[in-house]
């Protein structure tokens, strides 16, 4: 009896309640909202419909996973639409209703997934465009108009707002990439375990419709593989292997005084900290060179980096620090395991990471190089 219930129900998802209750408020708010709009726009006593019900299904995918390439906004908008119009169009031609609703989801199913726009609620516009009764059908091709149209743009309206209102990223934003050197050498968390390549290849075999971004399972994965090594790994923290007597600049901190100590001391990063010595970023050499123009030999701020600066709503700049650095930073404790620090490091293509205490002061940094040669040695020890 426990081996068959296994099959017929799933293993719980590791969410959270709180995860769970967004969900839920989210479907509740977003329906309750575009049906209200409904309302308001076709009036109490019309004929049309305020509220159709694929948009239950929608509100599942736009609230409840919204990382699904099933919920992004062209996936409801046009999968939606386009379905409309199929519905409308294969009923005007098919006076069966069953044959009529087989063709409608068949060639609704074909063309979402030419115009990668698959949404499996658009299923559902299809066959009440066929099924809906009379009223419906006396829509024509209005019906694409309203309700079709109407209630999917309220409803996504309502998802954008929600969803980044409650602390998600929607339409769902891929993880930036580590900045490529240019060269054909892969970035640093490519170069263990599979290639991207073997993922392809793989998802080519595989040949099946995954609900899932491909770039958010490769993320998956590569964790995963991580996490497993980390397992494997040395226990060093980085309060063993960080360097201590560390140099850094203030915000306000001419450019010019900032790069001569970074060639005066032969480094490539300076963290920045304020009065209280907390970190609020960290200047690098790829700083210099990608946000400073050069006159004279001496750093400047270009209008480029003027421009950014105006749109990211930071004050005006002045030849200082805070106009290049990079804020916020990602930092750790000189508790975390450089284990923790590798997958930082590799994950994010960064190349120092500041360390700093529970009041997040500094209190050292730490380099690719230092994980290395932390690593080696207490390898060496443990052979010993």
């Amino acid at each position: 009896m426990r081996n068959l219930l296994r099959l017929i129900v799933p293993e719980a998802m590791p969410i959270s309640h709180k995860e769970r209750l967004r969900s839920a408020s989210g479907a509740l708010i977003g329906i309750f909202v575009t049906g209200l709009l409904g309302h308001l726009a076709v009036g109490s006593g019309a004929a049309l419909p305020a509220l159709i019900a694929p948009m239950g299904a929608s509100a599942v995918l736009l609230f409840a996973v919204p990382s699904s390439p099933l919920a992004q906004p062209w996936s409801i908008l046009c999968g939606n639409i386009v379905s409309a119009l199929v519905g409308v169009s294969v009923a005007l031609l098919i006076p069966n209703p069953f044959v009529a609703a087989a063709i409608a989801i068949s060639l609704a199913i074909a063309a979402m997934m030419a115009l990668r726009c698959l949404h499996p609620p658009s299923g559902a516009v299809a066959l009440t465009a066929v099924l809906g009764g009379a009223s419906i059908h006396d829509l024509g091709y209005g019906f694409v108009l309203w309700p079709v149209a109407g209630n999917s743009i309220a409803l996504l309206a309502l998802a954008l707002l929600f969803n980044n209102l409650s602390g998600r990223r929607y339409p769902h934003a891929f993880r930036p990439q580590p900045a490529s050197h240019g060269t054909k050498d892969p970035a640093p968390i490519q170069r263990i375990g599979f290639s991207s390549a073997d993922l392809d290849d793989v998802l080519k075999e595989f040949d099946q419709v995954l609900d899932i971004d491909r770039d958010d399972l490769e993320t998956i994965l590569r964790r995963t593989e991580l996490r497993s090594y980390r397992r494997r790994a040395t226990h060093l923290d980085c309060a063993s292997i960080m360097s201590r007597d560390v140099v850094g600049v203030a915000p306000d901190d001419a450019l010019k005084t900032a790069h001569a100590l970074m060639r005066n001391h032969h480094f490539k990063a300076l963290p920045v900290t304020n009065d209280n010595a907390e970190v609020v970023g960290i200047v690098t050499q790829t700083d210099f060179l990608d946000k400073a123009s050069w006159t004279g030999g001496r750093p400047t701020i270009g209008l480029l980096q003027r421009i950014r600066l105006i749109f990211s709503g930071r004050s005006a700049p002045n030849g200082t620090v805070k106009d290049i650095m990079t804020a916020p930073v990602k930092t750790v404790s000189p508790k975390t395991p450089i284990e923790d620090a590798i997958i930082i490091l590799a994950e994010q293509g960064l190349h120092y990471l500041p360390v700093v205490d529970d009041n997040n002061k500094l209190a050292g940094i730490i380099s690719q190089s230092d994980v290395m040669v932390g690593m080696l040695a207490d390898k060496a020890e443990n052979n010993d």
